[in-house]
């Protein structure tokens, strides 16, 4: 039974290519993730803030890296997007870096172009606006670089820093899912925030910083 309309974003628009690197405004990176990433990975999931609202812990360097090459995996399969945000040391030897949190678009629906915003930032990275700057950048990339036409940001309603990175990002709360998703003290409520292109086009702007000479990495 053939479809009346075509897909919004065809199949292999990502996989096609490798996944960017994203420059962000001020002086921050976002980078595919790499194996080496692990231990970094293992202790942002030791956090009390990051088990909260994340729901998970990794409980060795192992299964820090299997998740990686999950996150890795999704771009070939176009299921997500998942970049680690760090900050390039400038003059450090071997290009040395500080990871400062991680972003990512799940539960992409290519066909209907649409897709969902998820974060976390460790502690010393948190109050640096490092949240909002990195989602207004991806928002950005994926309007205009691939072409999708909406994406949300979902939170408990318990979660006002994430409400916060919500506004300052562009995403517009537009309702609130009763009991939407199951905590460890129980069901909370969660906030539906979204952007479709064309909304907060001077905060995507703002995101961005200048493209890199490679842009692959």
């Amino acid at each position: 039974m053939p479809y009346l309309v075509p897909p919004h974003i065809p199949s292999g628009r990502l996989a096609e290519g490798a996944q960017p690197a994203l420059p962000v405004a001020g002086d921050l990176l976002l980078r595919p993730w790499e194996r080496t990433d692990a231990p970094a990975v293992l202790a942002a999931f030791s956090d009390p803030a990051i088990q909260r609202w994340h729901l998970r812990r990794a409980d060795s360097g192992d299964e820090a890296r299997d998740w990686i090459e999950q996150w890795q995996d999704a771009w070939h399969a176009e299921t997500g997007v998942h970049w680690a945000v760090v900050r390039p040391r400038n003059g450090a030897p071997d290009g040395a870096e500080e990871l400062l949190g991680r972003i990512s678009l799940r539960s992409l629906m290519l066909g209907i172009g649409q897709a969902e915003c998820a974060y976390w930032t460790l502690p010393a990275a948190r109050g640096q606006g490092v949240a909002p700057r990195s989602v207004a950048a991806v928002a950005g990339w994926a309007f205009d670089e691939v072409g999708f036409e909406r994406l949300e940001l979902a939170h408990s309603v318990m979660n006002e820093a994430s409400c916060r990175v919500a506004t300052k990002s562009g995403f517009a709360l537009e309702g609130t899912r009763r009991r939407g998703h199951l905590h460890a003290d129980g069901w909370h409520d969660m906030h539906i925030h979204a952007r479709i292109r064309g909304d907060g086009a001077g905060v995507a702007a703002a995101g961005r910083g200048a493209r890199p000479d490679s842009p692959q990495r």
